[in-house]
């Protein structure tokens, strides 16, 4: 399938469902309250009845009904941009390890998987924790790297085609210019032809809300390079897309009966934008308060200093007062003098309200307190911090489970990529296996207790203990850390108490067993 015909409306109408959400997530996630503001203000289509109600009771839909009055102060707390940054800390805090079984292909895949391609999951991973999900996609440029490189696209970017919940195709688009009107748009497709993969370029003239006609590539400079051929298709030289889709996690409840949306990832936000609302609007309130806990007098008109005509009246320098209207010699006059007026700060009410919603956040979205550093100074020995880690562990290994195939299949791309654009020699028949570190790892005290029992028990051997205390290292390094154990600690090879004096048959002269047979 080509790219879209002129005049299409744009985006896309299969996103019509899901791009409003994705505006919404991407809005808490980019801590933007301008976004914020028009995403609840405002509802999507024709308002039907109870519609607009709803949207005021959001704190950030709340709009200015009395002029008079000044605009309310309102706080935005990141929260949500901190939920996706522990998730991407939880997945990349360390490299992936990347094992090929071919010595010189694992050399080469050791300058593809660098720190390039470590900061590149680092940052895909926020964005896909806050919008479900991204498109991993395989990239090179001879002048600019000696090598194929990783990039992502974001869900609000692009138009996935699915086939049993598989990726087929994928379209990704990007504003390269505006001219007042005038909106320029580059749009990258992928897809297979005779199951090599392809990647079409075109570059659209429209509006805002169609993508128009196509222009050549050369009219703008960020399309001029690419070397397309007369289709204006660029290939891979190799099996598959060069493209790979990443999912969050699932299932994804909120387009569930979506036809393209319920092959989606789920949102580390999703089902909690409310909470969001009421974290911002205890916090707002907090700074209410302390606005107005600063001290006013208020003070008799008759004590104000005269700055002259035009220019008002006022009383000290540095002081908050409000004049009171009281005629000089008057019985109101005569009763009131200067009073200081100072509102307590609600700090305990506030600071409970603001931990209650912001647990029930952490807790929604799968993650635990001591992730974002709120266990307690209290000191705790390392099997309860790993305890208090727990949540935050399991949704790190569910989250690893998604990503750990597709990294797999990307680092197969990039070795046949390489092989076609570089010139490499890369063994594309041996297997690849991707292991990621443990965001959360287990308590190195506990594994030992646990290994020293076993000992004790004669219920494992050397090497699986040794593996249980270093489940991140090879089969090599296990072998090798096997033998020094047993060098130090002078072991050998204990024989079967059962065979001593027996010869390679298991029998012995001994007891009058000879050729295997038996005497009397």
């Amino acid at each position: 399938m080509p790219l879209p015909a002129n005049n299409t409306p744009w985006p896309p109408t299969q996103l019509e469902a899901i791009t409003p959400k994705l505006n919404e997530w991407a809005a808490w996630y980019e801590s933007n309250i301008d976004s914020l503001a028009n995403v609840y203000s405002k509802p999507a289509g024709k308002p039907k009845r109870g519609v607009v109600g709803n949207l005021r009771r959001w704190f950030w839909g709340e709009s200015r009904m009395d002029l008079t009055k000044p605009p309310e102060r309102k706080l935005h707390v990141p929260a949500a941009a901190d939920l996706c940054k522990a998730s991407s800390d939880l997945l990349f805090n360390e490299p992936p390890t990347v094992v090929v079984e071919h010595e010189a292909t694992q050399k080469r895949v050791e300058d593809l998987t660098g720190p390039d391609f470590h900061s590149a999951l680092a940052n895909a991973a926020e964005t896909t924790a806050a919008l479900g999900g991204c498109f991993l996609r395989v990239t090179w440029e001879i002048g600019l790297e000696d090598h194929p490189f990783l990039t992502h696209v974001d869900y609000d970017a692009a138009l996935p085609e699915f086939l049993f919940g598989r990726l087929v195709a994928v379209t990704f688009w990007r504003v390269v210019k505006t001219d007042n009107q005038l909106v320029y748009r580059h749009l990258e497709r992928h897809e297979t032809l005779n199951g090599e993969g392809v990647i079409f370029h075109g570059l659209y003239q429209g509006t805002t809300t169609n993508l128009g006609r196509p222009v050549p590539l050369a009219e703008h400079h960020s399309t001029a390079g690419l070397e397309v051929d007369e289709e204006g298709k660029i290939s891979t030289g190799s099996e598959g897309l060069a493209v790979f889709h990443w999912p969050n996690m699932g299932p994804n409840r909120t387009w569930r009966k979506d036809p393209l949306g319920q092959y989606l990832g789920r949102s580390d936000l999703d089902g909690i934008e409310s909470l969001f609302d009421a974290l911002d609007e205890a916090y707002t309130s907090l700074m209410r308060d302390v606005r107005l806990g600063k001290a006013m007098l208020v003070v008799p008109n008759s004590l104000l200093n005269n700055n002259g005509p035009g220019a008002g009246a006022s009383f000290g320098q540095d002081e908050i007062y409000s004049g009171v209207n009281a005629p000089p010699g008057s019985a109101a006059d005569a009763k009131l003098s200067i009073e200081q007026i100072q509102f307590a700060i609600r700090v305990q009410e506030h600071e409970q309200t603001i931990m209650l919603v912001w647990n029930q956040i952490i807790k929604s979205a799968g993650y635990s307190a001591q992730t974002f550093g709120d266990g307690g100074d209290v000191a705790v020995t390392a099997t309860e911090v790993f305890a208090k880690e727990r949540r935050s562990g399991l949704t790190q290994g569910r989250k690893a489970r998604a990503v750990r195939p597709v990294l797999e299949c990307i680092v197969r791309k990039l070795m046949a990529v390489d092989n076609m654009v570089f010139n490499k020699g890369n063994a594309l028949n041996a297997k690849v296996s991707v292991e990621l570190a443990d965001g959360v790892k287990d308590d190195p005290e506990a594994l030992a207790r646990t290994a020293q029992l076993l000992s004790t028990a004669l219920a494992a051997s050397i090497e699986t203990r040794v593996r249980m205390v270093n489940p991140d290292k090879d089969d090599n390094w296990i072998t090798a850390e096997v033998e020094r154990i047993k060098a130090e600690n002078s072991l050998e090879v204990l024989a079967d108490p059962d065979m001593i004096g027996s010869d390679s048959n298991g029998l012995s002269d001994q007891f009058g067993v000879e050729n295997g047979d038996a005497t009397e």
